[in-house]
């Protein structure tokens, strides 16, 4: 299975409907909460090539986007591939 990291905060809408995508594969993830730890949003913007708004998603560790960006891929059937998971 991928590693897969997502970058939060808490009370965001798209990040929930990110991670309730996620649970419902049964893939675990590292959830950075970037309100709680400020620090480390400049760690996310860089990662995710410039993007500053959350969810931002990490799968092995490549920028795939966020929330919009991961269910377009779940609906295109390319999600589990990427996350190495049966379809």
């Amino acid at each position: 299975m991928a590693e897969v990291v997502i970058y939060t905060t808490p009370f965001c809408p798209y990040c929930a409907r990110a991670k309730k995508l996620l649970d419902g594969k049964g893939v675990p993830y590292e959830e950075i909460d970037v309100y709680s730890q400020p620090r480390r949003r400049e760690e996310m913007t860089q990662r995710a090539e410039g993007r500053t708004t959350v969810p931002q998603v990490f799968i092995d560790g490549k920028p795939v986007g966020g929330s919009d960006d991961i269910h377009a891929l779940d609906r295109a059937g390319k999600l589990d591939a990427m996350l190495g998971i049966a379809g």
